[in-house]
Protein backbone atom coordinates (compact mmCIF):
# COMPACT_ATOMS: atom_id res chain seq x y z
CA UNK A 1 0.00 0.00 0.00
CA UNK A 2 1.59 3.22 -0.62
CA UNK A 3 2.08 5.84 2.01
CA UNK A 4 1.78 9.16 1.59
CA UNK A 5 5.00 11.28 1.52
CA UNK A 6 6.69 13.41 3.80
CA UNK A 7 7.02 17.46 2.84
CA UNK A 8 10.98 16.20 2.56
CA UNK A 9 9.95 13.31 0.19
CA UNK A 10 8.23 16.05 -1.52
CA UNK A 11 10.44 18.76 -1.56
CA UNK A 12 13.20 16.12 -3.21
CA UNK A 13 10.91 14.79 -5.90
CA UNK A 14 9.47 18.07 -7.07
CA UNK A 15 12.88 19.01 -9.11
CA UNK A 16 12.28 15.96 -11.15
CA UNK A 17 8.74 16.51 -11.83
CA UNK A 18 8.94 20.37 -14.34
CA UNK A 19 5.87 21.87 -13.96
CA UNK A 20 4.15 19.90 -11.50
CA UNK A 21 3.32 21.76 -8.16
CA UNK A 22 2.22 20.42 -5.15
CA UNK A 23 -1.89 21.79 -4.25
CA UNK A 24 -4.40 20.92 -2.22
CA UNK A 25 -2.60 17.73 -1.40
CA UNK A 26 -2.36 16.71 -4.78
CA UNK A 27 -0.05 17.00 -7.78
CA UNK A 28 -0.99 19.27 -9.87
CA UNK A 29 0.32 20.47 -13.73
CA UNK A 30 -1.42 22.43 -16.35
CA UNK A 31 -0.25 22.00 -20.19
CA UNK A 32 -0.78 23.70 -23.62
CA UNK A 33 -1.35 21.33 -26.46
CA UNK A 34 -1.06 22.64 -30.18
CA UNK A 35 -4.63 21.17 -30.98
CA UNK A 36 -7.83 20.12 -29.82
CA UNK A 37 -7.15 16.55 -31.17
CA UNK A 38 -3.85 16.60 -29.75
CA UNK A 39 -5.02 17.28 -26.17
CA UNK A 40 -7.97 14.54 -26.70
CA UNK A 41 -4.96 12.08 -27.56
CA UNK A 42 -2.97 12.70 -24.77
CA UNK A 43 -6.20 12.14 -22.69
CA UNK A 44 -6.96 8.69 -24.41
CA UNK A 45 -2.95 8.00 -23.84
CA UNK A 46 -2.65 8.91 -20.54
CA UNK A 47 -6.40 6.84 -19.80
CA UNK A 48 -4.70 3.69 -20.91
CA UNK A 49 -1.39 4.24 -18.62
CA UNK A 50 -4.16 4.95 -15.90
CA UNK A 51 -6.07 2.13 -16.52
CA UNK A 52 -3.17 -0.20 -16.53
CA UNK A 53 -1.92 1.08 -13.36
CA UNK A 54 -5.36 1.63 -11.77
CA UNK A 55 -4.62 4.87 -10.41
CA UNK A 56 -6.76 7.16 -12.20
CA UNK A 57 -5.78 11.18 -12.57
CA UNK A 58 -8.52 13.66 -12.56
CA UNK A 59 -8.27 15.74 -16.02
CA UNK A 60 -9.30 18.97 -16.87
CA UNK A 61 -9.84 19.71 -20.19
CA UNK A 62 -10.76 23.26 -21.78
CA UNK A 63 -10.15 22.97 -25.71
CA UNK A 64 -6.82 21.96 -26.00
CA UNK A 65 -5.55 22.88 -22.12
CA UNK A 66 -5.24 19.87 -19.70
CA UNK A 67 -4.29 20.40 -16.26
CA UNK A 68 -4.08 16.86 -14.57
CA UNK A 69 -4.51 16.65 -10.53
CA UNK A 70 -2.65 13.67 -9.13
CA UNK A 71 -3.66 12.11 -5.73
CA UNK A 72 -4.03 8.79 -3.77
CA UNK A 73 -7.27 9.43 -2.39
CA UNK A 74 -7.75 6.82 -0.33
CA UNK A 75 -4.69 8.11 1.19
CA UNK A 76 -5.59 11.50 1.80
CA UNK A 77 -2.29 13.14 -0.46
CA UNK A 78 0.30 12.53 -2.47
CA UNK A 79 1.93 8.69 -2.46
CA UNK A 80 4.47 7.59 -4.75
CA UNK A 81 1.88 6.39 -7.46
CA UNK A 82 1.32 9.76 -8.21
CA UNK A 83 5.34 10.87 -8.74
CA UNK A 84 5.15 7.94 -11.09
CA UNK A 85 2.42 8.58 -13.16
CA UNK A 86 3.32 12.04 -13.12
CA UNK A 87 6.56 11.04 -14.79
CA UNK A 88 4.39 8.66 -17.24
CA UNK A 89 2.06 11.60 -18.34
CA UNK A 90 5.33 13.42 -18.74
CA UNK A 91 6.73 11.38 -20.69
CA UNK A 92 3.49 11.05 -22.52
CA UNK A 93 3.49 14.74 -23.14
CA UNK A 94 7.30 14.16 -24.35
CA UNK A 95 5.91 12.37 -27.59
CA UNK A 96 2.54 14.23 -28.25
CA UNK A 97 4.05 17.65 -28.54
Amino acid sequence: MAELLSDDQLDHVLPTLPGWCPQDAALVKTVELASFSKAIAVVNRVAEIAENDNHHPDIDIRYKTLTFRLSTHYKGGITALDVSLAEEIDGVLDAMR
